[in-house]
Parts: C-alpha cells; sequence; structure tokens
C-alpha cells in the first residue's frame, strides 16, 4: 500500500473531533487493507511501530529530527530551528521545507507503509560509534521520497507525536466496523455522525469481544490480523501468554466503607491498599521476568524480588499480580513509594540500591495458573489458588493482608489499622468478580482518607528566569480525554519542586528528564511530548474558560513523580468531572 494513502486518512482524522467520525473513516481504510499491510498500519494509526508491550522505542529526539529535515532538504539546521519557532510543529516545518527542497536524488521512490514501517522500527536498533548519523539518514532517506503531507506525519510518528486523536476504543470500535459490520446491522449516517441505534446491542456484544482479545495480548495490529482472518474465531484464538506483559487491573474510588459495600456487595474481602509500586511477575519453562504496570521489564533492577520469586513461589508457570513495597530496615516500617521509586530506572550499582531500600512483594491476584487463564475465575478462587502457592515470608513476600466480612464495624477496625501500618487506606473486593485489564469495572474499589489527587502528564513548561535560569518550571498539565486519546490541559503547577537536591523532586531533575521530550518552542513556551506522570493535589477544581479541559487546579501542588505509570494512565477528564460535582455535594 502507498504511504500517502494512510497520510490521507491521518489528514482526515486530523480534521474532526467526532469520535464516531474518526471510527468510520479509520474502518473504512481497514476494510480495504490487506491482510499483509493489516498489521503495520493499525501500529502507524496509533502513532507507533511497536505494540504497547514491546520495550523497543523510536527514541529520537527533536534535534535529530532537525538534521534529518536539514539533509534531505538542503537547507540549514538554522533555518529549519527558526521555521520550528514560528510554526511550532516540526512535522509541519517539514511538510513547507520538503516542498521547497533544494535537492532531487534520481534515486527517489514512491513511498510505500511497508517501507517507512521497517525504517522507522530500524531506528533503536542503531547503537554505538556512527549511529546517530544512520539514524539521519535513514528518517532523510524517507524525506527524500516523500511529499510534503507525508513528510509531515513521518516526523510525527518519528517524534510519537502524532497528533490525529486516536485512541484504544477508536481502534477497537473501528476494527468491530470494519469487519463485523453485516453482524451487527451497522448504517452509520455520514451527513449526522451517528450510528443506527438498534445496531447498539449486537455492537456492545463484538466490541466486548474485541476487547477482551486486546486485554490479552495488549495488540491491536494482532487483533486485527486475527478477525480479518478468521473472523470472531479467530479471537477465540488469541490466548494469555506467559512471558508477554497484560495491563493491570485498575479500581476506582468509593466515597467511603459503606459506599464501597454498595458498589461490590456483601460480604467482601478488604485488603490493605499497599503505597508501593506494582510489580506483574511472570514464569515459563523456569524464567521469571518482572513487569511495572507500564509494561516495562524490571528483571535486573530487582533481584531481590526475582530472587524471593523464584524461592517462595510454588508453581511451575504463572502471572501473579503484587505491589512492591519499601521498608525501613531498621524500624521495619514501610515507606511511601517516592522513597523506592528510583529502583524502577536504576541501570548500575542494582545490588547496593537493593540493601538500600529493600522492599517487600505483597502478592494480591492471579492470571494465569499453570497455564490456565485465570481471568473469568471468580475472585475467591483465585485467592485460595494464591494461598496454596505462595510461602510466606516477612519483609521479602506476603499475601495482601485480608479479612472478608460484612459487617461496617469490623471493616472500619480494619482500614485504620491499614492507616496505622502507614498505608494508603483499602481495597474492597467482590467475591465473585472476574479479572479485568484496564478497566475500572465495579469488580473492586479502593477506600482513602484523603481527597483524590490527579494523576497529569506533562504537556508543556516554561523556561525559568532569574535563579531558575537554564530550568523548566511551571509546567503545563493535562488530564485524558478516552473518547479522543487527547490531553486537556487543566493548570500550571511550579510548587511542591525543590531548588536545591535533598528529599523531593527538583527542577534540575525534571529538567532534564523533560529536555529531550521538546517538540515545540515558541519563545520560552515548549511543547513536550507526554510522557511524564506527576501526581497532583490541589484545594479545589474549578470550572475554566481558560484550558482545554474546562476545568481548572485551584493551589495545585506537586505530590511525587509517578515512574510507574504511563501517559495512557493519566486521570481522565470524566474522573476530573465527577470530583467537580462531587466536591460541590
Amino acid at each position: 500500500m502507498k504511504y500517502s494513502e494512510l497520510a490521507m486518512v491521518y489528514e482526515s482524522l486530523e480534521s474532526t473531533t467526532k469520535r464516531l467520525e474518526k471510527t468510520w473513516i479509520i474502518s473504512r481504510f481497514l476494510k480495504k487493507t490487506s491482510i499483509d499491510d493489516l498489521p503495520p498500519i493499525i501500529l502507524l494509526l496509533q502513532g507507533r511501530v511497536f505494540p504497547t508491550w514491546d520495550e523497543s522505542k523510536i527514541g529520537v529526539a527533536a534535534r535529530m529530527v532537525l538534521k534529518a529535515v536539514n539533509v534531505a532538504s538542503g537547507i540549514s539546521v538554522e533555518k529549519i530551528e527558526s521555521e520550528w519557532k514560528k510554526i511550532g510543529d516540526i512535522g509541519k516545518v517539514a511538510e513547507k521545507l520538503i516542498d521547497k527542497k533544494k535537492q532531487k536524488t534520481l534515486f527517489s521512490q514512491e513511498l510505500s507503509v511497508s517501507k517507512v514501517f521497517n525504517n522507522l522500527r530500524k531506528l533503536p536498533e542503531l547503537e554505538g560509534q556512527g549511529s546517530v548519523d544512520q539514524k539521519v539518514q535513514l528518517i532523510a532517506e524517507l524525506l527524500t521520497s516523500s511529499t510534503p503531507i507525508e513528510a509531515r506525519y513521518i516526523i510525527r510518528t518519528v517524534l510519537e507525536d502524532l497528533r490525529v486523536g486516536v485512541a484504544d476504543g477508536t481502534i477497537r470500535d473501528a476494527i468491530v466496523w470494519a469487519f463485523f459490520e453485516k453482524d451487527i446491522n451497522l448504517n452509520y449516517d455520514e451527513k449526522e455522525k451517528s450510528i443506527n441505534p438498534e445496531s447498539r446491542e449486537k455492537y456492545n456484544e463484538y466490541s466486548e469481544a474485541v476487547q477482551s482479545a486486546y486485554n490479552v495480548c495488549n495488540d491491536f495490529s494482532a487483533v486485527a490480523e486475527a478477525v480479518k482472518k478468521s473472523g470472531l474465531e479467530g479471537l477465540g484464538k488469541i490466548k494469555l501468554r506467559t512471558g508477554k506483559p497484560i495491563k493491570v487491573m485498575l479500581y476506582q474510588k468509593a466515597t467511603g466503607i459503606e459506599n464501597a459495600f454498595e458498589r461490590v456487595g456483601k460480604p467482601a474481602a478488604l485488603e490493605f491498599k499497599y503505597d508501593g509500586f506494582r510489580i506483574q511477575a511472570h514464569k515459563k519453562s523456569g524464567k521469571i521476568i518482572l513487569y511495572t504496570r507500564r509494561l516495562e521489564e524490571v528483571t535486573k533492577q530487582f533481584p531481590d524480588v526475582l530472587e524471593c520469586v523464584k524461592n517462595n513461589v510454588r508453581a511451575d508457570e504463572f502471572i501473579i499480580d503484587s505491589e512492591a513495597v519499601g521498608f525501613d530496615q531498621k524500624t521495619g516500617k514501610y515507606l511511601p513509594f517516592q522513597s523506592i521509586s528510583q529502583r524502577i530506572k536504576r541501570k548500575h550499582n542494582i545490588d547496593e540500591m537493593a540493601q538500600k531500600f529493600p522492599v517487600e512483594l505483597n502478592v494480591f491476584d492471579i492470571v494465569s495458573y499453570n497455564g490456565k487463564n485465570m481471568m473469568k475465575e471468580p475472585y475467591l478462587k483465585r485467592r485460595d489458588i494464591l494461598e496454596k502457592m505462595i510461602k510466606q515470608e516477612p519483609k521479602k513476600i506476603l499475601l495482601a493482608k485480608q479479612i472478608i466480612t460484612d459487617d461496617l464495624k469490623k471493616a472500619e477496625k480494619f482500614y485504620k489499622q491499614s492507616l496505622d501500618a502507614g498505608e494508603e487506606g483499602i481495597m474492597v473486593k467482590k467475591l465473585d468478580g472476574i479479572y479485568k485489564p484496564g478497566s475500572r469495572v465495579g469488580f473492586g474499589v479502593k477506600v482513602k482518607p484523603v481527597m483524590e489527587t490527579l494523576d497529569l502528564v506533562i504537556v508543556g513548561a516554561e523556561w525559568g528566569t532569574g535563579k531558575r535560569s537554564g530550568w523548566l518550571s511551571s509546567f503545563i498539565l493535562a488530564c485524558r480525554d478516552t473518547d479522543t486519546g487527547e490531553f486537556l490541559e487543566i493548570g500550571r503547577v511550579g510548587t511542591g519542586i525543590k531548588e536545591l537536591e535533598g528529599s523531593g523532586v527538583t527542577f534540575e531533575q525534571l529538567t532534564e528528564m523533560l529536555k529531550p521530550l521538546i517538540t515545540e518552542e515558541k519563545g520560552r513556551i515548549v511543547k513536550i511530548k507526554p510522557r511524564i506522570i506527576i501526581e497532583i493535589n490541589y484545594e479545589e477544581i474549578q470550572k475554566s474558560p481558560t484550558y482545554s479541559s474546562g476545568y481548572a487546579l485551584r493551589f495545585p501542588r506537586l505530590v511525587k513523580l509517578r515512574d510507574d505509570k504511563g501517559a495512557d494512565e493519566a486521570s481522565e477528564i470524566d474522573f476530573v468531572e465527577d470530583l467537580y460535582y462531587n466536591q460541590k455535594k
């Protein structure tokens, strides 16, 4: 398939904010896509060349892109940078300059989807001496053969900043519309941008089947390929694979224990809610692999956890869900997440870090047991299996502390025990609830005593002045729109950040993390690729016409970095709205 066809789809998607229209555009495109082109097309529509579970990342900074545009166009880096500051979008800069490019090559050829896809997938493989020049040449090769509109989207894909507003839900629905159109009796009204209501029930059934397949493989390209080949039967062939990470199950907040019982039923299982970070432990063929909730492998960073899983979990094959919690070696008291979060990214002095910041693994669920998918099994059965397979050892590995009760007084006493132990609160779980990755679906809730914080992604910042000169400051925050996948601004934060090294996050630390993610610069304001999540507390949520979310935070303050979360786990706009209306009550 010609890449120009995909570029036209990108342009159509960028021109509308309506989710149903985006779904229709993608579904028509998928319908005519060949089986060979389908997997790369699905990934490229999401602005990526690797599925979410794959650790490979394109990893190209804006400065390298400037050099690639220079090589392809013959225009100086200084002029390209000047255009970037004026236009603010390197993709549109490339589009403009490629249209006027000075260099034409005799070997220029029409771009195919596979050529673009394969060139971009090669980028992370290049390492060592001369690799920067090789990467520049790979990108420049594509730009040299591209049309202006193709150049815009090649550059945005390279920078992992596609800007066409396609969320996971849109891709899922487009797969249903493209390949099950007759089954669900779909009738899309292009003028009204709506579908016939009578197709809704059947559509929901097929959508759930596609979502369930995605939940066990984290790869819509594999799902679309299976559907194209074998329809519903193909979805049934997608199996949970030990060694391949899945999205973890998430939980909504209840307003109190009584509300928790109302939502999950009585009796319920109550567990400590630990202030650590999720670890998903896989074992197959004697090999143990550890993943974070962001699906990043951290086996090397946690040799202590690896050892205790190896020695204390009795099964040949499994996927278990757990929380690693830091503790003080002298007092034995549990520590907050921030005290151990640095271990996640650590690449050097790992054994020393393990001794300095030890963790205890608290296991609370099982997803797969000796080759059997446990997701649809009731929670009580999953817990029973854990009790038989985990050899508990304090300060190494334990089952999450739990009681089962329908008594409000007992529940409140247990809640207090958790808080006294230094934990965040409790989880309240439905006894017959299933395990549903990535969903907050009422199978369990969390109860915490403090105002709910927000996990927001940094999408921009301003270069500081005076004593903060050289540092980014006044960080622009955004929540997530699940319908479009877009990030909606909700305010700025500059408090809760330190100027000097010590306890807490510093301006220098944030600047070093964010500089490689800068995609636009206009004066002192920079736009940042949405990658870094920070936890924010605030005094109040207010309505605001200033920010794209329609809301603003009053007196926001940084609580901590959330190294364990990805941008797709930023707080959702629906959640912000719920908090806004609940605070008024």
